[in-house]
């Protein structure tokens, strides 16, 4: 039986003026497992997952990360972990190899921990020779494969993805997918993703949980969620999810 890395419980975040963010999130992720946090643009998905990581405080509730309190040990939080937000940028006068390499001695002061972590990126990128060009001349696909690269490739306990692949062509976000999905059975590193592309989950997770308006609607392996609510996709799922809540 794998054991939790991830354990939210009741999770309430209001912003000043009263809009709740997260509305009594509840759901675990696994050891070695992709969960994906899945729902529709402003559903709670990003609060969520900046509680998580420890960029956002919560209103209520709690949140344990590999055994560590995400507010009252925060620090311990950070050692373990790998956030990449949706707006991530990088150093663009930097070239791809010279910010992998910047990344890795954040991580490590040993030399070999670090040419360890920089080939381990070059390899998640897959993006050859074009690592020794500057970051600017880089297509927005190329960038993200970078910033994924330099989220993984320092081998965390979790690795925090908010949307992976937004705002990329087909092509890029397959190649993204793919690259995640991969990576994360070769090293058995947990992944817990957001996205708002619901055929994207389904492919990438293990389990998901659907999110709307701040609440949990329902967790569960896509397969089984699909076969509970008699829906060709997780888009129908959650179709009738909602559908139920608004009528």
């Amino acid at each position: 039986m794998s054991r939790e890395i991830v354990s939210v419980s009741n999770l309430i975040k209001i912003y000043p003026g009263g809009v709740k963010g997260a509305d009594g999130v509840t759901f675990t992720v696994r050891t070695g497992e992709i969960f994906g946090l899945i729902g529709p643009n402003g559903a709670g998905k990003t609060t969520v997952l900046r509680i998580i990581a420890t960029v956002l405080q919560p209103s209520s509730g709690k949140v344990i990360v590999a055994g560590y309190d995400a507010v009252s040990e925060a620090n311990m939080v950070r050692k373990v972990i790998s956030y990449l937000p949706e707006d991530a940028g990088a150093y663009k006068y930097l070239t791809g190899l010279e910010f992998l390499r910047f990344i890795a001695k954040l991580y490590s002061h040993r030399e070999s921990d670090v040419e360890k972590m920089v080939e381990e990126g070059i390899q998640i990128s897959g993006l050859g020779e074009r690592l020794n060009d500057k970051i600017k001349s880089y297509s927005k696909g190329m960038l993200r494969r970078l910033l994924v690269a330099r989220t993984l490739m320092v081998n965390p306990i979790l690795a925090i993805l908010d949307e992976p692949t937004s705002g990329l062509d087909v092509v890029n976000a397959i190649e993204v997918r793919n690259t995640i999905k991969s990576y994360a059975k070769k090293k058995g590193v947990t992944i817990l993703m957001s996205s708002h592309n619901m055929l994207e989950v389904e492919y990438l997770c293990d389990r998901v949980g659907i999110i709307y308006r701040g609440k949990i609607l329902a967790e569960g392996e896509p397969k089984s969620l699909m076969e509970l609510y008699d829906a060709q996709n997780l888009e129908e799922v959650f179709i009738k999810l909602v559908r139920g809540i608004t009528q």
